[in-house]
């Protein structure tokens, strides 16, 4: 039962599947990010490795039912295409998705006050959501994320040890970076727009998956890597440009209009 413990094989599936998991974990930070926003500040770090928390063990629980998971590529019935249980989840999980971000997007950009950015204020949003229904929520789309987790683990590893020791591990790595990342993008509205409009290309994708049509999550991170980065450089010229404006403006020596100062 342990002889996986010597396999190189092993060791490397370990490896390789453990940085896959966080990778396709990243949609879950993302989501998880956005539902606890709405909670005080001082509960968010906690929401948000509970939900983690929530991920592992349904990822751990669909392992242990591995049989039980590849039935779900089955086809039910077929209507315009092929449906299977795995299907109808997708479908359910993506629509939901969309909804909830698109939801999310109109507050943020017709009602910012809601999200807590008058000025001076900490962003404590002034609709709180409840603990108890954030965590639901998250349980429903861990489902749909870990259902995908788990099938690409079932084909990139043969031990189910091997499985549950990449999710556990690729959990703890998320948590730990969970608080850093979520204050980020909470803490600035326009990565949190940017977030949010991710989740409408991950729910669009969730959709198109459940109704055939196969898109590469390589190319819907690329986008939202390069996305980022355009982001992150946008956000670093506007704060040189706010430095730049508190120290005086023109350098010493020069007029308002760059040239040189006198007759």
């Amino acid at each position: 039962m342990l002889d996986w413990l010597t396999s190189p094989e092993a060791w490397i599936s370990l490896g390789v599947l453990t940085l896959l998991e966080i990778v396709l974990g990243i949609d879950n930070i993302v989501f998880i990010t956005i539902l606890t926003g709405r909670l005080p500040r001082e509960r968010r770090l906690m929401a948000r490795r509970l939900g983690l928390g929530v991920a592992m063990i349904s990822r751990l629980l669909l392992l242990l039912a591995i049989s039980w998971v590849m039935r779900l590529q089955d086809t039910l019935f077929v209507l315009v295409v092929p449906w299977s249980g795995k299907d109808l989840i997708l479908l359910a999980g993506g629509l939901f998705l969309l909804y909830k971000a698109t939801r999310e997007i109109y507050e943020n950009v017709e009602h910012p006050e809601e999200a807590g950015e008058k000025v001076g204020a900490d962003r404590v949003p002034k609709v709180r959501a409840a603990l108890p229904s954030v965590v639901f929520q998250i349980m429903l789309l861990d489902v749909v994320f870990s259902l995908d987790s788990v099938i690409t683990a079932v084909g990139m590893a043969r031990h189910v040890p091997v499985m549950m020791a990449a999710v556990v591990l690729a959990v703890i790595v998320m948590m730990a970076f969970a608080g850093p990342v979520g204050d980020f993008v909470q803490d600035n509205p326009s990565v949190r727009i940017l977030a949010l409009a991710f989740l409408v290309l991950i729910g669009s994708m969730l959709i198109m998956e459940a109704t055939g049509q196969h898109v590469s999550k390589g190319y819907i991170y690329s986008a939202m890597g390069f996305s980022l980065f355009v982001q992150l450089l946008v956000m670093r010229r506007s704060s040189k440009v706010r430095l730049s404006a508190l120290g005086g403006g023109a350098p010493a020596g020069t007029s308002g209009d760059g040239s040189p100062a006198g007759g």
